[in-house]
């Protein structure tokens, strides 16, 4: 039987997922659930509460939206432990979508940000904007 396919989606593609649910984000992540699994770490979920509250959310979503989002996520996504860490991107802060992608064995990396499209591909693993994500699957 072949495994499903694993996907690591970045804080900000997520976040458009919540705020714009018919932008190409939101359908990449679509896309994401309908085609394997999404992969999270104890850091890529920690970077996504501490996103969700900031104040500037407040006008577009109450926290128990946000809660519950995040609450969701957690419980479809499978959690990855990081155990090799990985510095490589000019904004270390995104180090750690890059050790999520290795040490939960990715098959892509599905972002906006330029700090890890330039990277493309890490080690193997495509790192693709959610438009490219679309047009490849």
């Amino acid at each position: 039987m072949i495994p499903p396919r694993r996907w690591v989606v970045d804080t900000n593609a997520l976040i458009s997922r919540l705020l714009l649910p018919t932008s190409v984000s939101a359908r990449a992540v679509q896309k994401a659930l309908s085609s394997g699994d999404l992969i999270v770490s104890d850091a890529t979920l920690q970077e996504l509460a501490d996103v969700l509250a900031r104040p500037k959310f407040n006008k577009y979503l109450s926290p128990e939206e946000r809660r519950e989002f995040f609450q969701l996520l957690s419980r479809v996504a499978i959690r990855i432990e990081v155990l090799r860490p990985v510095k490589a991107c000019r904004d270390p802060k995104d180090d750690r979508f890059l050790e999520l992608a290795i040490n939960g064995r990715a098959d892509a990396i599905i972002t906006g940000d330029d700090d890890l499209l330039i990277l493309h591909p890490f080690l193997g693993i495509p790192i693709l904007s959610p438009k490219s994500f679309l047009d490849q699957m």
